[in-house]
């Protein structure tokens, strides 16, 4: 039995489906007219800007952390990468919500957005419980795997069991973020996350030197400020959205059906084997890294946290990407979903080839900034002039590899992650570190990395087969 109703231009269809768990489910089903879609500028500068805060303090950190000596660093950035092969899971479910919540939203059906985000929230809050243990428990284990000396593998165990406390605040934050981002709201998004940043400032400060009355912790510091600033963003998070503040909320009727779970995971499976894909090539390539000791260690860590200014400028377009193509691929615009993402993967090129030029020609007084380490400083400023000069490719593996996973075909930007990263990466740096080449030229293997997977994605993005993916 249905029954139909109609005010003024909205379409609600109240529906009993018996699904194929034998379940019978109220279903309600609203359909709103399309509403103007945001530019791509509009929706990509407030998602730049959060970025770009979240990397100041990042940087922050790192300056703070690298107070204390290059080992430090190193703890810091061992933790780091180890937690973020866990965070890995919790993206590829993020992306299984993006495409999904933007799809809807496209075709007009806010209560279906609702229901895939109340879904996602239980599913991240679960695999975030599940994921955290054996970060907790194998700590030593895990961190064990780097040729670093005792002390920093230590400190990198307690910094990374300390964050992974924290896990489901790190989880709830991502999802609830790409749910409203997907909808077309960058804007509240930056304001949490402002907030949670100005919290995690003013707790790295404090904890690591024993500020504001707070305990002197050192690295392990650091990581209950992340938690804490995380879990606080978490909270503003969650109390907005069941308040029904954030564009999206939380649908009525049943959200974790069969169909819908299975839809996520369809979706995210792929991304989730990309993220680890990613994090474990990231993993090996510091692995090889580290067989030339400490200092290169470092410099890949702060090297990286400076070129992040650039990175996330990307990201932003990523997302304004994502969004605008499964919009408009929900409104049966498949062209509009095309231009959309060419138009972000030139923006996205010209802000980050103009923004990793200054980092370039800033890079000796900035690296001198972080730390008193003259080695660090002189394989700091090679690795950023590196990185930095293939910052337009990095731009179409973002843009581009945004467009696609918004359209639900996200396969394919795990093959990419496969072959440059694993593949080309991994295996020049591999032959480089068994011929005795210095570590500059394994930093080199970046280039060759982002070649291939620049050239991938945009041959996929000119063909059509990506506009016929169906969710």
């Amino acid at each position: 039995m249905s029954s139909v109703h109609a005010i003024e231009g909205t379409v609600e269809v109240v529906d009993e489906i018996v699904p194929a768990d034998g379940y019978a489910e109220e279903v309600v089903l609203e359909a709103t007219p399309p509403e103007p879609m945001p530019s791509i500028l509009r929706l990509a500068w407030p998602a730049v800007i959060g970025n770009l805060l979240m990397s100041v303090v990042g940087i922050v950190g790192i300056k703070i952390v690298g107070s204390l000596g290059a080992q430090a660093v190193a703890a810091v950035t061992t933790g780091h990468r180890i937690f973020f092969i866990a965070q890995g899971i919790m993206m590829a479910l993020s992306a299984g919500t993006t495409a999904m919540v933007a799809r809807a939203w496209g075709a007009g059906d806010r209560e279906e957005a609702g229901r895939v985000t109340r879904a996602s929230v239980i599913i991240s809050v679960l695999l975030a419980l599940a994921l955290a243990l054996p970060c907790i428990l194998f700590a030593d284990q895990m961190v064990g795997v780097f040729e670093l000396d005792a002390e920093t593998l230590a400190a990198a165990a307690d910094f990374l069991r300390i964050v992974s406390l924290f896990n489901v605040g790190f989880a709830v934050v991502m999802v609830l973020g790409a749910a409203v981002r997907a909808a077309g709201d960058t804007l509240t998004p930056l304001w949490i996350g402002a907030f949670t940043n100005v919290v995690n400032v003013f707790l790295v400060y404090g904890m690591v030197f024993g500020r504001f009355g707070l305990p002197e912790m050192g690295v392990r510091g650091a990581a209950l400020a992340a938690g804490l600033a995380f879990t606080a963003g978490a909270l503003v998070s969650v109390v907005m959205w069941l308040r029904g503040w954030l564009r999206v909320g939380a649908g009525r009727g049943r959200s974790l059906t069969r169909r819908r779970v299975g839809q996520l995971f369809r979706i995210g499976v792929p991304a989730g084997v990309e993220q680890l894909i990613f994090q474990v090539g990231f993993v090996a390539f510091l692995y090889i890294v580290s067989f030339y000791g400490t200092a290169p260690y470092a410099a890949y860590g702060i090297g990286v946290q400076l070129l992040s200014l650039s990175f996330v400028v990307g990201f932003g377009f990523a997302i304004a990407a994502s969004t605008h193509v499964g919009q408009r691929l929900g409104a049966g615009d498949p062209a509009g979903a095309a231009h959309s993402g060419w138009r972000a993967t030139w923006l996205s090129i010209a802000a980050m080839t103009a923004i990793g030029a200054v980092i370039i020609g800033t890079a000796e007084f900035t690296a001198s900034l972080m730390i008193d380490d003259p080695e660090v400083i002189r394989l700091t400023v090679v690795f950023i002039y590196i990185l930095g000069a293939v910052q337009p490719l990095m731009a179409i593996e973002a843009a581009l590899g945004g467009a696609l996973r918004g359209a639900g075909d996200t396969r394919f930007p795990m093959l990419v992650t496969l072959s440059g990263l694993i593949v080309v990466r991994g295996s020049v740096a591999a032959v480089g570190a068994y011929l005795g080449v210095a570590v500059e030229w394994i930093f080199a293997a970046l280039i060759a990395d982002y070649i291939v997977k620049a050239v991938m994605l945009v041959l996929r993005f000119r063909a059509d087969s990506w506009k016929r993916i169906k969710i």
